[in-house]
């Protein structure tokens, strides 16, 4: 009777032992191998968006916009030697450029130079230089940005897809006056912000160049009664 009673509980407790531990290992198993693998496919997929639009931005950060380096003197007193800008290239796909704007274009003469100047005249208009003094169409035009003049003269009529465009220090810049008129295709983009040095940073100073009014010859002519 003692073996009989032996034998049964032999295996009961076996069994106990046993069950348990059968349980328990499925769920330590998915827990060990489940979350890591989730973990490391979020991960991945964050990575490579993060990639993505790293790109995106990039490219049209760079379609958009370019970074440009003045080199001489020819637009002081207003932009200066060593100035580095950020130039606008798709302003121009919404409007054509404006007289008073500055500019950034491909050299006339040499493709892999560019050059940056103010835009003067427009197309379809008459361009004339009396010893210094620029006027359009017979009308003088009033430079504000102008501290430098000079004693040219010279006399220019634009095409339909034709720019005159000078350098505000003109003693000292190879503009329109020395290879003649800008082409549309050649313009790459508008002087935008000044990013460099610090003391600099802001709004390149565009200015619309204003015509003297039909108000302010009617007035001169007043004024000689």
């Amino acid at each position: 009777m003692e073996e009989l009673d032996i034998k049964a509980v032999a295996p009961q407790t076996q069994e106990s032992l046993l069950q348990p531990s059968e349980r328990s290992l499925p769920d330590v198993s998915e827990d060990e191998t489940e979350e890591p693998s989730r973990g490391g496919r979020q991960l991945l997929r964050e990575v490579v968006e993060t990639i993505l639009l790293t790109l995106v931005a990039f490219l049209v950060i760079n379609t958009a916009t370019g970074r440009f380096r003045i080199e001489g003197p020819s637009m002081e007193p207003n932009l200066f030697e060593g100035q580095y800008l950020i130039i606008n290239k798709i302003v121009y796909r919404l409007h054509p450029p404006r007289r008073g704007d500055i500019i950034v274009f491909q050299h006339p003469r040499n493709a892999d130079r560019d050059l940056i100047k103010r835009v003067v005249g427009l197309p379809g208009e008459m361009v004339e230089v009396r010893e210094g003094r620029v006027y359009i169409d017979g009308t003088s035009l009033e430079e504000p940005y102008v501290s430098y003049g000079d004693r040219y003269s010279a006399r220019y009529e634009l095409g339909l897809d034709d720019f005159f465009v000078l350098g505000d220090n003109r003693p000292n810049s190879e503009d329109s006056r020395n290879w003649g008129v800008l082409k549309r295709d050649q313009i790459i983009g508008k002087a935008w912000i000044s990013y460099w040095p610090p003391g600099e940073w802001g709004a390149v100073p565009h200015c619309s160049a204003s015509e003297e009014t039909a108000a302010q010859r009617q007035k001169a002519g007043a004024d000689g009664y």
